[in-house]
């Protein structure tokens, strides 16, 4: 089998190269890990949106500052002490009804929505600061049913013009917050918790539309060959980048790929490997020939190395502690590509995805295959990369043809 790839030359046929079978029996029999293993758990990025529509890409992420530095010595004795007698009081909890009603809905949203882990934690942090608002500025709220409209009103209020300790938000992120307050507000309408859902009355702010950006073909060839292929991490980076363009994945979802995700790249006729999508949602993706070397030079070459610390994390792509790399991790790896080719504003690691899937609609692939690849519940979060085509259009129109203005 061949795989196709194209470069500014045209298409570049090359042998599909097969993962070794040793590698990946190797991998199943260090699955079973103790409870207490270290892992380094990425993180979500929003709630149940599409960074395509304009989500704060850094909003969840991990905040470390060297996420592959070796961590193994002895924390200070002084770490954790506490002196006798000098613990506070637990302060009083004021409207205690009003947290249990939004613990009830977190619930609701682990067991009958299935949400990530760390999507959940965004939907937590922001009703505790509507928790906070509503107890600090509105002392009659003690109860779901003491909330009125007017209260939903005076938070987005607060969530546009900015408090202490809180900057101003803007419409699209203001949006967001304001979407899990109308989400836990409709669940107690419906478990009958409140008589009606008053912030259903609250329009969000409408964010104007940003189109994705993607880069060309030739940024995105000396993007891939930047990081350094004769060293372990070199390795990881170009393997790691070659996927996100090769397959269109989310940061998370890379970063989340396990060895026997990739069982499927020995397939003669076509390569593929399992993406773990939102919602825990499953996906084949096919990958071609260029990012199957990258996968493979780092399997082989470089994972055994970076393993060594560890304790048999089944993760695809590790840190130098042996265990799966963060998604800070991973946004370093983009950036420092990005760096090294001097285009490290505007480059992330979803440019990789915007790419993907404007380069596949301009090649002539179908918008529903497209959708299918990138793991869109809906077929209009996808349409939005049309639109950047037809851009694209206009901008050659426009410079090449000699009436065109």
């Amino acid at each position: 089998m061949s795989a196709e790839r194209f470069s500014a030359d045209g298409p570049i046929t090359e042998p599909l190269p097969v993962i070794p079978e040793a590698l990946v029996q190797n991998e199943r029999s260090r699955d079973a890990l103790p409870p207490d293993a270290t892992t380094d758990a990425p993180s979500d990025q929003d709630h149940d949106q599409d960074p395509e529509l304009g989500q704060d890409l850094n909003r969840d992420q991990e905040q470390d500052p060297d996420p592959d530095r070796d961590t193994s010595a002895a924390e200070s004795p002084q770490a954790g002490r506490r002196t006798s007698g000098s613990n506070p009081a637990p302060a009083e909890d004021p409207a205690p009804e009003l947290r249990r009603a939004v613990e009830r809905y977190l619930d609701h949203l682990v067991v009958e929505r299935g949400l990530a882990e760390n999507t959940l934690a965004a939907y937590r942090r922001d009703l505790a600061r509507y928790q906070h608002h509503l107890t600090t500025r509105a002392a009659e709220v003690r109860v779901p049913r003491d909330i009125t409209t007017d209260h939903v009103r005076a938070f987005l209020r607060v969530l546009r013009e900015g408090e202490e300790g809180h900057p101003p938000l803007s419409a699209r992120s203001s949006a967001r917050v304001l979407a899990a307050v109308r989400g836990a507000h409709a669940f107690w309408a419906t478990e009958s918790t409140v008589d009606s859902d008053v912030a259903s009355r609250v329009s969000p702010p409408v964010p104007g539309r940003r189109l994705p950006k993607a880069i060309g073909i030739t940024e995105v060839e000396n993007l891939l060959a930047a990081p350094d292929p004769e060293t372990p991490v070199g390795l990881r980076a170009r393997a790691f980048l070659e996927l996100l363009y090769a397959t269109g994945a989310r940061i998370s979802e890379a970063v989340d790929l396990d060895v026997d995700d990739l069982a499927g790249l020995r397939d003669e006729e076509l390569a593929l490997i399992r993406v773990h999508g939102k919602g825990d949602k499953q996906r084949l993706v096919p990958v071609g020939s260029f990012a199957v070397d990258a996968l493979q030079r780092y399997l082989v070459r470089a994972r055994p190395e970076l393993s060594r610390k560890g304790q048999g994390s089944p993760a695809v792509f590790l840190n130098a502690r042996g265990s799966r790399i963060s998604r800070q991790t991973a946004w370093n790896m983009v950036k420092d590509a990005a760096r090294t080719i001097h285009r490290e504003e505007g480059i992330t690691p979803h440019t990789l995805r915007h790419s993907f899937a404007t380069h596949l609609l301009e090649g002539g692939a179908d918008l529903r295959v497209v959708q299918e690849l990138l793991g869109h519940a809906s077929l209009a979060t996808t349409q939005i990369y049309t639109r950047v085509s037809v851009e694209s259009l206009r901008e050659v129109y426009a410079t090449s043809h000699p009436r065109a203005r």
